[in-house]
């Protein structure tokens, strides 16, 4: 082997640990999330309004979507601010505004934002849907939906374990 033969594949060998050390650094900054907030759809107010209850079930529904996916390392979520918040409560509701949700994560300079939304069919019959979408890309990275049988606590927290466990936290996943 030459000299110049043996500098090249060197220089090579180097620029190649170069690319693979940056790769692995930039994998293990975790991308910046808002999450919009847990939305009820309650479609029976009128009969059986939203109870107390079901106001706390959102925010430990918050809590574990966040608590969980920042455990992973793969995400960092971001305090949406009052400006922001201001906006989404005078605006079309969140996930049925042709795409304020990217606007609302430009606003707060995050790789992506999430809500979640729970369709209270009756106490029996509900639906929670989890979404993420990208702001850069406007795609949706993440959308799953379970059914849930019972509105309580527990229901609510199984359901929401469920689709991140088994959907979101797998290796195809966002």
């Amino acid at each position: 082997m030459t000299l110049t033969t043996t500098i090249i594949r060197l220089l090579a060998g180097m620029f190649l640990a170069f690319a693979v050390a940056g790769q692995s650094a930039r994998a293990e900054v975790p991308a910046s999330v808002a999450l919009l907030g847990v939305f009820l759809q309650n479609d029976n107010e009128g009969l059986d309004p939203t109870s107390d209850a079901e106001r706390a079930r959102q925010v430990k529904v918050q809590e574990l979507f966040k608590s969980t996916l920042e455990a992973t390392g793969r995400y960092k979520f971001v305090p949406v601010t009052a400006v922001v918040q201001k906006k989404m409560e005078a605006g079309q509701h969140v996930g049925t505004c042709a795409g304020c949700e990217l606007q609302y994560g430009k606003d707060l300079g995050v790789d992506a934002v999430a809500w979640v939304e729970v369709q209270k069919i009756s106490n029996l019959i509900l639906n929670m849907n989890v979404y993420m979408a990208g702001v850069a890309d406007p795609k949706f990275n993440y959308i799953h939906s379970v059914d849930i049988r019972g509105n309580t606590d527990e229901s609510w927290t199984r359901s929401l374990t469920y689709l991140l466990k088994n959907y979101f936290l797998t290796p195809a996943a966002p």
